[in-house]
């Protein structure tokens, strides 16, 4: 997997701002006065303007959660989007490692997910 974007990417300083559970799950691209997050690792990313997250999108599972599981094994399945990823081979900690690094190479990291003592 390649990290760097093709096109340089300007990104925003980090935010801490704690995020909820409940308004991550709206951020899911289908709520228009919402952005579309996606959380690995209980880091939230604004993957806003991105279709492939929105409600038409091929990535749209992944959107409004913590999707660290899915992410980890290369799975679209809904069930497969959960924040817990500690039992999980260390292959597959090695590729959600890397969609963490792919991530924070491309979208505004905008907080943490409450209660979220992962990484």
């Amino acid at each position: 997997m390649s990290f760097e974007p093709k096109q340089k990417v300007e990104l925003d300083a980090p935010k801490d701002d704690v995020i909820s559970i409940d308004y991550l799950s709206n951020c899911d691209g289908s709520h228009q006065d919402y952005p579309t997050y996606v959380a690995i690792k209980g880091t939230v990313f604004d993957v806003s303007g991105n279709k492939a997250y929105g409600p038409e999108g091929s990535y749209k599972v992944f959107a409004g959660k913590d999707a660290s599981r899915a992410l980890a094994q290369s799975s679209l399945k809904e069930e497969e989007c959960r924040p817990d990823w500690e039992d999980l081979s260390d292959d597959h900690k090695k590729v959600l490692n890397d969609w963490y690094t792919f991530f924070s190479k491309r979208y505004n990291i905008k907080g943490k997910v409450e209660g979220a003592t992962n990484m």
